[in-house]
């Protein structure tokens, strides 16, 4: 009876690959204690509220990006995401700008 051996082959560390992941999670965490910093510090009004959008996008964007290996994909299949969810993001706002139309028309707002 012949006993087989399985050969493990180690391939190096791509430091570049890594030195990539961290750079990105540095994005991430500065991004975020950015929001942090605006939350404690700015009054509650529309100015908070745009950046906070624009920073969730932005966190957003490299998290599809890097994390989920979208970034690396061919345009077909990044619109094939992309686009649905711009479509679900308008139907969120049409509801709210209905919502409060019907609101404000009902009770008087």
């Amino acid at each position: 009876m012949e006993q087989e051996t399985k050969e493990q082959v180690i391939i190096p560390v791509d430091k570049a690959k890594i030195k990539h992941i961290w750079t990105v999670t540095l994005y991430l965490f500065l991004i975020t204690a950015g929001e942090f910093a605006i939350a404690f510090t700015l009054e509650t009004s529309l100015i908070k509220t745009v950046i906070f959008i624009a920073m969730t996008i932005v966190k957003a964007y490299y998290i599809m990006s890097e994390f989920m290996h979208l970034g690396h994909e061919t345009k077909g299949l990044k619109m094939s995401i992309m686009l649905p969810l711009i479509f679900v993001v308008w139907l969120i706002g049409a509801l709210l700008i209905q919502g409060d139309a019907i609101y404000t028309a009902i009770f008087g707002g």
